[in-house]
């Protein structure tokens, strides 16, 4: 896979380019650098003019970072004269103010006619000096204009390969290079319809919980909310997303024991009004009704115990599901595999809950399930031995 960046299964960049002359270097990292900020740009050729310790050096292979194309290509130059025999138009990179009577452009004007010259077959070249003190005065004087930054004249120096990557990025940029990668377009555009549909739902739901209060703005609160979903230029799969999260929010996050309309106590309320009915509820629709009903508000001790369901490695993959109807009845949980009902007894139970758990009893008994009981409140206080018990209950199922 390619790294940060650098994918040698794309074609290298190769049209003509501005030769980069650096002037007597010192250290074999700072060509190292330089030739890694032409690579990136597109820069190719390279001169050196008397670096020295000498060429080539190990330190500038490591930190040119696979830059190797630009390094084996450099030749080495023992006067600058030498360097620009063949060049048609110079420009000399520096910080300092050589007081000489030529033009002073600054990198975005360098890479214009750079460009212009190179389109017409000139060869262009820049010049970098040494890493302390830059180019001499005589140096610059071969050129034919001085390139500079707008930097902080506090602090002026710049590293040499800072220096070459502002100039090359500059002329690659004018040269036709482009940004490598763009936003995916993966979904068109939202439309009008689409909008109209997604405002009516969100209306609607937010009706239900009164948001539009005071009545009187509620025109205004509607017409604010239309624009701030219509700045964002939303796309079709924007549009069905926030669709679901409008559902998810208006009724309620699906699956085990996540969330719910009803508190742990509300949902232990319920409980007892339902087993408060006396007589079971009737297989087929009413039974189904209420497993939704108490899937979506499960208790606190229903809660603990089926994320240990989930989790505890002893129970995990055995089937166990939550509030499942078995014929009349409901069981907690329940492994239809092992044919076992796992059931929370409340710890105050009423008459007529505990007259439906002994009827609920008898009839998975004559069903071939078995039924395993623990109360409430052991669950809250003690899951881990409540767990313990359970396993070795169904160690032999």
């Amino acid at each position: 896979m390619p790294g940060a960046g650098t994918d040698k299964t794309k074609r290298w960049v190769e049209q003509p380019a501005p030769i980069v002359v650096l002037v007597e270097p010192q250290m074999g990292e700072n060509i190292g650098a330089a030739a890694r900020a032409m690579a990136n740009f597109g820069l190719s050729q390279l001169r050196l003019v008397k670096p020295l310790r000498g060429w080539p050096q190990e330190k500038a292979r490591i930190m040119a970072a696979g830059a190797d194309r630009v390094l084996d290509g450099a030749v080495v130059y023992q006067t600058l004269a030498e360097a620009l025999a063949d060049c048609h138009f110079v420009l000399a990179a520096t910080a300092r103010n050589h007081d000489q009577a030529k033009p002073v452009i600054g990198a975005d004007t360098a890479a214009e006619q750079m460009t212009a010259r190179i389109a017409d077959g000139e060869k262009v070249a820049i010049l970098f000096g040494r890493e302390r003190n830059g180019l001499e005065v005589e140096e610059v004087g071969m050129a034919d204009r001085i390139v500079t930054l707008p930097v902080n004249p506090a602090f002026a120096s710049l590293n040499l390969a800072q220096a070459v990557v502002i100039l090359g990025y500059e002329w690659f940029k004018r040269s036709g290079g482009q940004l490598p990668f763009a936003m995916p377009e993966r979904s068109p555009p939202v439309s009008k319809q689409q909008m109209a549909a997604f405002f009516a739902d969100l209306e609607r739901e937010l009706e239900k919980v009164e948001f539009f209060r005071p009545e009187e703005k509620r025109a205004t609160m509607l017409v604010n909310l239309r624009n701030i979903f219509l700045r964002m230029a939303l796309s079709q799969q924007d549009v069905r997303t926030l669709h679901g999260v409008i559902t998810s929010i208006a009724h309620g996050r699906k699956g085990p024991a996540r969330g719910g309309v009803l508190d742990g106590p509300a949902a232990a309320m319920l409980r007892e009004l339902i087993a408060g009915q006396g007589a079971a509820p009737t297989e087929g629709g009413p039974v189904r009704g209420l497993t939704k009903l108490l899937r979506r508000n499960p208790t606190d001790a229903e809660r603990l115990m089926w994320q240990a369901l989930v989790n505890d490695r002893r129970f995990a993959g055995r089937g166990f599901k939550r509030h499942v109807p078995i014929g009349p009845h409901i069981g907690d949980f329940v492994s239809l595999p092992l044919k076992c009902v796992i059931e929370l007894v409340p710890t105050a139970e009423n008459e007529g809950g505990a007259k439906k758990r002994a009827e609920s009893h008898i009839w998975f008994a004559d069903h071939g399930y078995r039924v395993v009981s623990t109360k409430t409140d052991e669950v809250e206080n003690d899951l881990a031995a409540v767990l313990d018990r359970l396993a070795r209950e169904l160690s032999g199922l």
